[in-house]
């Protein structure tokens, strides 16, 4: 498409307008832990707790579930094929699957979830200042588990995530979740029997072609799913992000939750987003350093016991949003055909159709965009932004100044920002300071980041190394910023690369950029015209371009702003450019900024991993085996 339509830039500007309204309604908060500071731990762990289920079913035993699992015809259909694939008799095919099935399956027990209360609120008062949740979404939630089977998507970037979403649900009185674990934990001492008594299921990171693996698991989850026995939990983008970026979603466990719907089996399905923000992650340094190729520690319950230390660390405030449900009823009405799902029998296992296939993906994207959405964004993901663009240091009157103006274009693209009302600038400034010591520090009057003082005399390269680890660690809280400005940012370089202002070579240059980054960042297949046309309005809208004709030009005020959005790009930019020795010449939008790499984070793994698979999937380099 090399040029879009005048009526379609108004319908789509008129769409935008309501998406993105700075003035947006959304829920408020409570501080959980308050109750917790004034009242007895004990008392609360042991408090009546009786949460209204779905449609008043009675709970489901463990064995109970397993029982209906090994029995269903589904599992029986698959256990005949393997055996007549193996040549293994049905009988000891049925054992492998009960035995797979007892690895895998939660045994949640009252009293591990009532040790867990309690223990977690005396951790979560000494390591944060607030827990706060939406209220309205709890009871949009408690209402939506009595009416349809309910999936929770938390976003996942932190390792406390599963253990605060279940510590809300027991704190509201609701039925707490089954959670899909991946196995590393199962193998910690004590620690993994205990999370599987919690509601914790554990599954294998990969399948590969066990196609009994995948029976149990999947008719396991969709047994929980139709029979309403509790909400099923687990992460859409299926690791934790050690970017503090949104990670593309995975399908598989989607299309599993959705398919007793496609059959009939369930009148619907709600999935609930729910966005997890930390004003300061535990595990920050942990991720710069994995992500420069430091091995990622094996969990075990012994590396749990020398954590204890972060415990005496503040780590700020936790936001919990709890999005409205989304109705998969509702979203499939005229795009996926139910109807041909009556042609087979429902007990065999069918891959999923084209239409429905591209349901699930387009559904994943939506829902991590709507997590993305109601992300609380701190003031210090502003004040990181800025200093990375300027890693010499800045006067700390500038960084005050400059954070006033940036969240003032944040406000304007709707960002959800939590800014102490009424508190004067330079204290919520020097206060986001004080929590992120670690990371930047004031020295005559100037900030610039941290870094790692060594024990001794170091080499050049553990040299650059603790200066990455410094970088990598303030770019995770820069990425939590980066969807509020991802879409004006790339048209910002577009502007900046396109051979003249015109709006269709603009649309081009933005177009390939699009392609690009839809590894790194989350952009909806499909929406590529409506993410031009959105970043043209903000852009418009807060004074940075006008739009004479059919021409995107630079205002006479524009100038900080978009040098500020080519300078948030630029990492990434620089990343791609390290892979790229040679190229064709419609590559050239990467050679923008040439000379010597100067960004630290063109190091890390993740963007050279994203880098890479962009480049193989636009076909600017082959993969060849030697």
């Amino acid at each position: 498409m090399s040029t879009v339509c005048a009526s379609c830039f108004n319908i789509l500007v008129f769409v935008t307008l309501q998406q993105r309204d700075p003035m947006l309604k959304r829920d408020g908060f409570e501080d959980i832990l308050e109750e917790r500071r004034n009242s007895s731990d004990l008392k609360y762990a042991l408090r009546c707790y009786a949460p209204v289920l779905y449609k008043g079913v009675t709970p489901c035993k463990a064995n109970m579930l397993k029982n209906i699992v090994l029995q269903s015809d589904q599992l029986h259909y698959v256990i005949n094929q393997v055996s007549q694939e193996s040549g293994e008799a049905p009988d000891i095919i049925q054992e492998e699957a009960s035995v797979i099935l007892e690895e895998m399956a939660h045994r949640l027990q009252i009293s591990t979830v009532r040790f867990f209360a309690f223990a977690l609120s005396k951790a979560f008062k000494t390591l944060f200042q607030h827990v706060c949740v939406n209220e309205e979404g709890i009871q949009r939630l408690q209402q939506a588990i009595q009416e349809h089977p309910v999936v929770l998507l938390p976003s996942h970037r932190s390792y406390m995530d599963f253990l605060l979403m279940s510590y809300i649900l027991y704190t509201y009185d609701l039925a707490l979740p089954v959670i899909a674990a991946g196995m590393d934990f199962m193998g910690m001492k004590f620690v993994g029997e205990m999370l599987r008594m919690s509601g914790a299921f554990f599954i294998r990171r990969s399948f590969g072609g066990d196609k009994l693996y995948w029976a149990v698991f999947s008719e396991y989850v969709k047994t929980m799913l139709r029979n309403g026995f509790a909400p099923i939990e687990f992460f859409l983008e299926g690791t934790r992000s050690r970017t503090c970026k949104s990670l593309t979603p995975k399908l598989g466990l989607l299309n599993i939750v959705i398919e007793p719907f496609f059959k009939g089996e369930v009148f619907d399905v709600n999935l609930v987003p729910v966005s997890i923000s930390y004003e300061r992650i535990l595990e920050e340094s942990l991720y710069a350093r994995e992500l420069l190729g430091v091995p990622k520690p094996k969990e075990s319950t012994s590396g749990l016991l020398k954590a204890r230390r972060i415990l005496s660390e503040d780590y700020g405030s936790i936001h919990v949003y709890f999005g409205q449900p989304v109705s998969v009823r509702s979203l499939a009405q005229g795009k996926v055909n139910r109807s041909t799902y009556n042609l087979f029998p429902r007990h065999i296992p069918r891959k999923p159709m084209e239409e429905t296939q591209s349901f699930v993906n387009d559904t994943a994207y939506r829902i991590v965009r709507l997590q993305e959405d109601n992300m609380v964004l701190k003031p210090w993901v502003l004040m990181a932004s800025l200093l990375l663009q300027n890693l010499e240091g800045l006067e700390l009157s500038v960084l005050t100044e400059q954070t006033v103006w940036l969240r003032g274009l944040a406000l304007s693209y709707a960002a959800f920002l939590d800014w102490p009302d009424h508190a004067p600038t330079a204290k919520v400034v020097s206060s986001s300071l004080a929590l992120h010591r670690g990371l930047a520090c004031v020295s005559g009057g100037r900030v610039s980041l941290v870094v790692g003082e060594p024990l001794g005399p170091v080499t050049p390269e553990e040299a650059l190394f603790n200066r990455a680890v410094s970088v990598l660690s303030c770019a995770s809280y820069r990425n939590q910023v980066l969807h509020v400005f991802l879409r004006p940012a790339m048209l910002a370089v577009a502007m900046h690369t396109a051979a003249s202002s015109k709006k269709n070579e603009v649309y081009n240059c933005f177009s390939f950029l699009w392609d690009m980054f839809s590894n790194d960042f989350i952009l909806c297949p499909g929406d590529i015209v409506q993410d031009f046309e959105e970043a043209c309005y903000l852009l418009v809208k807060t004074g940075a371009v006008q739009m004479p004709q059919q021409d995107i030009v630079m205002t006479d005020i524009g100038q900080p702003t978009l040098s500020f959005f080519n300078g948030l790009l630029e990492p990434f930019l620089q990343g791609y450019q390290m892979l790229l020795p040679t190229l064709r010449s419609e590559y050239s939008v990467l050679c923008v900024f040439t000379g010597n790499l100067r960004c630290y984070e063109v190091l890390s793994s993740d963007m050279q991993k994203n880098a890479l698979a962009a480049l193989l999937r636009m076909d600017a380099v082959r993969k060849v085996k030697v």
